[in-house]
């Protein structure tokens, strides 16, 4: 099962690095990861989302949890959440293309970025199911190149994640 677990950790050198590391000895994947400072410089608000049975991911939380650089840890997929994640992507568009990638784009309620003769630069922001939907109806137009963020969340209501 799709886990995200949300973390604050110490702003410093090497914190990431023992994060990633922890997965790395174990074994365990890192689908996504999103990490940046928050409202106090000293902290850092990482985001990962992994996958494995319930029994996986709470050795991976009880193992997150000893180590020295988290704060606080919290699975938003414990309950309600927001998650988002941005996508560019860049595909060609000549001749008919060009209006039917456009009106994908609405459909999807993403931007334009960039123009040329040749391609647009799209930007959509949504739920991961959302993005890989978009990038199947787009298929035929010839990606050319895709960028994600990586997913971003946040726990719905009075739970939050807070030192």
């Amino acid at each position: 099962m799709r886990h995200i677990i949300s973390m604050l950790l110490e702003n410093e050198a090497g914190a990431l690095s023992r994060v990633a590391g922890l997965f790395s000895a174990r074994g365990y994947n890192i689908e996504s990861l999103t990490v940046a400072p928050t409202e106090d410089p000293t902290l850092s608000r990482l985001t990962l989302v992994t996958s494995g049975s319930d029994d996986i991911i709470e050795q991976i939380t009880k193992q997150l949890n000893k180590l020295v650089d988290v704060v606080k840890l919290l699975d938003l997929t414990e309950g309600t959440h927001i998650e988002r994640e941005m996508l560019l992507i860049k595909v060609t568009v000549e001749g008919p293309m060009r209006e039917e990638v456009k009106r994908l784009v609405d459909i999807f309620r993403g931007r334009i970025v960039d123009v040329t003769e040749a391609s647009y630069v799209i930007e959509l922001t949504g739920t991961s199911d959302k993005l890989d939907a978009f990038i199947q109806a787009v298929g035929g137009a010839g990606i050319l190149e895709t960028v994600r963020s990586g997913v971003s969340g946040i726990a719905r209501g009075e739970r939050s994640l807070r030192v």
